[in-house]
């Protein structure tokens, strides 16, 4: 299980901004179910020599039995909170919706961003859907905003994949119903 603590600036290579490797799923899932077993077995241990030198203390083994169960109960608590994220299609926690919306914002030609969704694909890879809205008259500029959008996504945000879908700038149009207007 490698979780690496350098903060350093993501590169292209890094998957996540902030330089963590979660590993998969299934991987963590059975470090904490060797873990648990580790853990009950150090508490049957420790049960078993109170016992074997106080013989009226045999409240020990299911005490011990019980604290180190709350143990891997709460080692397993964020295995099962990663699980139904990804399952729900959840945004992932480190990510600031706003945020990237306002960081997608300031790039030049852009008008606005119509949509946009982001979600966990698997434990440490997540992917974008954005709609952007080129400014008026520079429609010729979206392969550059399209770099630039993506370039925000993939290394600013550490996105696996992202899919940016650019459209021409539309003023909205009042089409009034004609049996509204004539009420």
């Amino acid at each position: 299980h490698s979780h690496s603590h350098s903060h350093s600036a993501p590169t292209s290579s890094s998957p996540n901004p902030h330089g963590h490797s979660h590993g998969s799923l299934a991987v963590r899932a059975a470090f904490v179910h060797a873990l648990g077993d580790l853990a009950q077995s150090i508490g049957v241990l420790i049960a078993a020599y109170i016992i074997r030198f106080k013989p009226e203390y045999k409240i020990a083994d299911p005490i011990c039995t019980y604290v180190f169960s709350v143990l891997v109960i709460f080692t397993t608590l964020r295995l099962i909170r990663d699980t139904v994220l990804i399952i729900l299609e959840g945004v992932p926690r480190h990510l600031n919706v706003d945020q990237i919306k306002h960081d997608l914002m300031k790039i030049e030609d852009v008008y606005s961003v119509e949509d946009l969704n982001v979600w966990s694909l698997t434990t440490g890879k997540s992917a974008a859907i954005i709609n952007l809205q080129l400014s008026p008259g520079s429609t010729s500029k979206w392969e550059d905003v399209q770099r630039k959008a993506r370039h925000i996504l993939l290394n600013t945000y550490g996105m696996y994949k992202c899919f940016i879908q650019m459209q021409s700038y539309r003023q909205e149009e009042s089409t009034a119903c004609a049996n509204c207007s004539s009420a």
